[in-house]
């Protein structure tokens, strides 16, 4: 049964705005979140030309209050069937740094992972009294490992798949259903200024056409591609001296995040 009612954060651009045009259709709602005004209009336009009806919130997941009462008053207004919390930036080092700009790293975690709570709590209560309900987080193939070129952003997406996981048992009773997705490289504003080689990459659009099917199919874990998935979890297995070597042999550059605490 398709979902009726959705919520996505990170909607004006990548992942979050190919979602929303693969969920836009009649008799669908979307509520879509992001900071950029002018993006998020482009986004909901397309969605409208769709034949889906969206509502906007431009606001930074980081804001707990604004982000609570938005999420609460769209959810009365209409119950959320599924929420996709997307939103997220990246941040690491060129080779030759050692360590990341604090101020860079508390800005990724607040959006990373500050910003999915914010985007989830309003909602767990809700879905739990109505007995149904989905939610997906957007977690990363980076999360399953510690890389040498990104370690906060590496923190951000692991600390989202412990929290999805821990939720997933916990709400099952009540009849929510708990997906985490796990994306390798998708081709995104975001990630087109990391300098490296990207396997396996996909679109946006082949992105959320996987994410929508597993969600579809109830999938407690959505990881894609395979072979780059399989091969993050057999690091995991492997001599941690051979992974750390081999890790290091990789030239990445990834650009600084310009997001600072607010």
């Amino acid at each position: 049964m398709q979902p009726r009612s959705i919520l996505i954060t990170g909607a004006s651009s990548g992942i979050g705005r190919a979602l929303a045009l693969v969920y836009a259709r009649p008799g669908t709602s979307l509520s879509l979140i992001g900071r950029d005004r002018e993006r998020l209009e482009d986004a909901a336009a397309a969605a409208r030309a769709q034949g889906a009806e969206v509502g906007l919130g431009v606001l930074d997941v980081r804001d707990q209050g604004t982000m609570a009462q938005w999420i609460e008053a769209a959810d009365a207004r209409q119950p959320f069937d599924l929420v996709i919390a997307n939103a997220g930036i990246t941040t690491g080092l060129s080779p030759g740094e050692i360590a990341e700009d604090p101020s860079a790293v508390r800005a990724i975690i607040g959006i990373n992972l500050i910003g999915v709570l914010n985007t989830v709590e309003p909602l767990i209560r809700p879905m739990c009294a109505r007995g149904a309900g989905q939610i997906a987080f957007i977690g990363s193939i980076a999360g399953l490992r510690g890389l040498p070129y990104s370690p906060s952003y590496c923190a951000t997406k692991a600390a989202v798949h412990a929290y999805s996981e821990s939720l997933r048992g916990r709400l099952a009773a009540s009849g929510v259903q708990v997906a985490l997705v796990i994306p390798g490289f998708v081709k995104t504003p975001l990630n087109d200024g990391i300098d490296a080689t990207k396997p396996l990459q996909i679109t946006a659009s082949q992105a959320a056409a996987r994410i929508q099917k597993g969600l579809q199919q109830r999938k407690a874990v959505i990881a894609f591609p395979f072979p780059l998935y399989f091969a993050a979890r057999l690091s995991r297995i492997l001599p941690i001296w051979l992974v750390d070597k081999v890790m290091a042999c990789f030239r990445v550059k990834i650009p600084q995040t310009h997001e600072r605490i607010r």
